[in-house]
């Protein structure tokens, strides 16, 4: 069989993203690129890697990777001058799920905060994010499932845009307008933070749901109404309103 197009490493050449970035650095393996970005933390540095052989999702979950079918990238980015932080991994999952529908027409809703779902393939997951606060400003690791087959994939709730209709998309591509999806974001998240809670509000299908918020003391059970200014969400419940900062959350089916 033939490999798709995708499955050739990354050419750093090709990821442009312009300033404030500082120049990509591709790795064909490290133990995992926040780890790596942890050793020399520069506000905008870019790490990919083909290859993480201890990636780490939310919730301490392991996020493999698939080497030349899928991305696995980290950022660092300043803190928010104005804005509140509890944003940015929201802002995070906006840039991605724009970017990724810039370059492949996939339709893509996300979950709070920041999963991103395939309508069209049962509300699979394409795509994680895991961000982290530290002293240098905000870590940012992203997962993206790219040229992946179903039997490459770790678990069935995943999936990949060749899954979703377009193979071979180019890896260089989704990079680039991510970095400068997310640049535009965080600027206009100080400049105008209600045009970004807007956007994400229309970009998150978790709005208007059931669901089960997994949190330290138990289960919430209740109805998404709204993100506050903090980033929260907000839910209708038996016992009244609810605000979920941070947790596992469920759609209920």
């Amino acid at each position: 069989m033939t490999p798709p197009a995708a499955a050739q490493s990354m050419n750093a050449s090709l990821i442009t993203p312009g300033p404030p970035w500082l120049p990509v650095e591709v790795h064909e393996s490290v133990d995992s690129t926040n780890a790596e970005l942890a050793r020399d933390p520069r506000p905008w540095r870019v790490v990919t890697a083909e290859e993480q052989r201890n990636g780490r999702g939310r919730l301490d979950r392991a996020w493999t990777t698939t080497p030349g079918t899928s991305i696995a990238a980290s950022v660092l980015v300043p803190r928010p001058a104005t804005a509140p932080l509890g944003w940015v991994p929201l802002v995070v999952g906006l840039a991605l799920r724009d970017a990724l529908t810039e370059v492949s027409g996939v339709e893509i809703s996300l979950k709070w905060p920041n999963d991103l779902l395939v309508p069209a393939d049962d509300d699979r997951k394409l795509a994680g994010i895991l961000a982290e606060l530290t002293p240098a400003g905000v870590v940012i690791g992203t997962g993206v499932n790219i040229d992946q087959e179903r039997a490459d994939l770790p678990v069935d709730r995943a999936t990949s845009l060749r899954l979703a209709g377009v193979p071979g998309v180019s890896r260089e591509s989704v990079l680039t307008a991510y970095l400068r999806s997310l640049a535009t974001l965080l600027t206009q998240l100080d400049d105008d933070a209600y045009a970004v809670r807007t956007a994400y509000a229309a970009a998150c299908g978790t709005l208007g749901r059931t669901v089960a918020a997994h949190l330290p003391k138990g289960e919430v059970h209740g109805v998404a109404t709204e993100i506050d200014a903090d980033g929260r969400l907000c839910l209708s419940t038996d016992n009244g309103p609810y605000a979920v900062a941070a947790g596992d959350v469920v759609h209920v089916r």
